[in-house]
């Protein structure tokens, strides 16, 4: 009885635990899955240094809201913005000819970053289902802040907004729903 009381209580955490987690792939992947069923595409642009990227991946992309929300309507993308993956993009092929893989902190930046106009980091990126490009979105962002953006881009209500004020008045009528 008293071993039942710890198992189940464990268990029920390592499946919470489990299901918190977004399903990453690569950009050719998730090009490749666009084809079979459109989603939007969701890239996490980071650097291994970046401390607040860091804070992005536990806090926000490891709730288990977020992250049940992300694999449902998007296709995730973890991309590190100085690595040197080699990035086929709209007819284009991005790498980082600069990369030292010596270096274990700050590396040369990767031409898929600043095609992007990713200007901080951690930055997310998003594509429509057409793999077309939507938008950056800057900085750390908590739970709330991030439902914020993956509800405005999957709905398409982000094209309704045409100025500073329509994106004010969206803000603050905004209600989040994902719990911390």
């Amino acid at each position: 009885m008293v071993l039942n009381k710890l198992i189940l209580p464990a268990l029920l955490f390592i499946s919470l635990t489990a299901r918190a987690q977004v399903q990453w792939m690569t950009l050719d992947k998730a090009m490749e899955a666009q084809k079979v069923v459109p989603k939007k595409i969701l890239i996490d642009v980071y650097t291994v240094w970046c401390g607040p990227c860091k804070l992005l991946d536990k806090n926000t992309f490891g709730n288990p809201d977020v992250s049940a929300y992300i694999n449902e309507n998007y296709y995730a993308v973890k991309f590190n913005a100085e690595g040197d993956e080699t990035i086929n993009y709209q007819n284009n092929t991005f790498t980082n000819p600069n990369y030292d893989p010596k270096r274990s902190g700050r590396n040369a930046r990767h031409q898929f970053t600043a095609y992007l106009g990713v200007t901080g980091y951690p930055t997310v990126v998003f594509l429509d289902e057409n793999g077309q490009f939507i938008t950056p979105v800057v900085g750390y962002h908590d739970v709330q802040q991030m439902e914020f953006y993956l509800k405005l881009f999957h709905s398409d209500d982000y094209k309704t907004l045409k100025s500073q004020t329509d994106f004010t008045t969206y803000f603050k009528n905004f209600k989040p729903l994902f719990k911390s």
